[in-house]
């Protein structure tokens, strides 16, 4: 028998953790720095940015408290206040946050390392606080509770395996896992999010850095196997999306918004026309417009003389004057005046979009780092 599968008593570890006995936990994950999403990242933490109006990190946790886990250990690091002002202590979900300080992205692995005291023995859900899952996790769950393998991980069939994490099957259980393998051998990609018991601890505490420097939890994962300890597949049927990219967080606000609840707080006048599923927040005011849904418009909004097209997202307190937007995600507080036609866009907060009439007609821009400017 190896060695590194014996305690210090030298009995032989449980390789099925009584998930009775401890509560379950969860550890979300809110560091890193965002640099695909800049330079909204400039000054934005990623995982807040908002789809469908809401901050991507609350569908997180929102579906980790449906699973009925109380006690979740936060991630975070240079964005921390942020992410704290923004979370608070829990309680809105009915849970109970820690705030746990990454010093530097160091891996998915290095996460759960600094997180041990927390867990404290417990079996827990890992979430990468940018992913989106369709269906939420209790079912997820439920089934690590039931069946109770060391280990549970998400996949999905995708179409460029070699961007992911992969894994190789044999009927559910996972027998190899490759970190963005040049030549895959399944479609099977690693979605963000995680199931452990306790023995990750020992896998991390031998585990050696990468290439680029990180504890990867895809080579935590794959001590566990090379430990014979029980790794279950779990294929997501639904959708999911990591939105870490522009065309991802645009995907997600469309598929998100085609299940949204009607909401009508706001008002519209006589020359407006509001078709499809279309949601108007208080103090909202259409003037003279066409909403095509599904559209969501945030509180103090006005709209005026201005088409909003299907699949956009308007936050709260935007001026929309003579224009037309479709496919987009406009936060708080910007102003957008007699612009033709925008689409797949992501506005950033506080900016404004103006078309200027005066001669020369030329093209005035302020524009930040890892900025995109498209003009026709």
């Amino acid at each position: 028998m190896s060695p590194q599968l014996k305690e210090k008593t030298g009995t032989i570890p449980s390789f099925r953790h009584d998930l009775k006995t401890k509560t379950l936990k969860a550890l979300i994950l809110s560091g890193g720095k965002g640099t695909r999403l800049r330079p909204l990242t400039y000054t934005a933490a990623k995982q807040l940015l908002p789809v469908a109006n809401k901050p991507i990190l609350f569908y997180g946790l929102e579906a980790i408290a449906a699973a009925g886990i109380k006690d979740v250990g936060v991630i975070v690091g240079d964005t921390k206040q942020e992410i704290v002002n923004a979370l608070g202590d829990g309680s809105k979900w009915g849970i109970r946050i820690k705030y746990i300080e990454q010093e530097a992205p160091l891996g998915l692995a290095h996460a759960v390392k600094i997180a041990k005291d927390f867990i404290n023995g417990s079996s827990f859900v890992m979430y990468l606080g940018d992913n989106l899952l369709c269906n939420g996790i209790t079912s997820l769950v439920e089934s690590f509770r039931k069946e109770r393998p060391n280990a549970q991980i998400l996949l999905t069939r995708v179409k460029n395996p070699n961007q992911f994490g992969v894994a190789e099957l044999q009927d559910d259980e996972v027998i190899r896992l490759e970190e963005k393998p040049k030549r895959p051998k399944s479609d099977f990609a690693l979605v963000g999010v995680y199931m452990f018991d306790h023995n990750i601890f020992d896998v991390i505490r031998d585990l050696k850095p990468s290439a680029r420097g990180e504890l990867e939890i895809t080579d935590a994962i794959q001590g566990l196997i090379d430990r014979k300890f029980k790794v279950k597949a779990h294929i997501v049927t639904g959708w999911w999306k990591d939105t870490g990219k522009l065309g991802d967080i645009l995907e997600a606000n469309r598929l998100t918004l085609g299940n949204m609840q009607v909401r009508r707080e706001g008002s519209f006048d006589d020359g407006s026309l509001i078709e499809g599923n279309v949601s108007i927040a208080a103090n909202a005011k259409i003037i003279n417009s066409t909403i095509r849904g599904p559209v969501i418009i945030g509180d103090n909004t006005v709209i005026i003389d201005s088409y909003v097209g299907p699949f956009t997202s308007i936050a709260s307190h935007v001026q929309i004057e003579n224009s037309e937007i479709e496919n987009s995600i406009v936060l708080p507080n910007v102003l957008i005046r007699g612009v033709s036609r925008i689409e797949s866009s992501l506005i950033g907060y506080q900016s404004q979009v103006v078309k200027l009439e005066r001669r020369p007609k030329v093209y005035r821009l302020m524009v930040g780092d890892s900025s995109s400017v498209e003009i026709p």
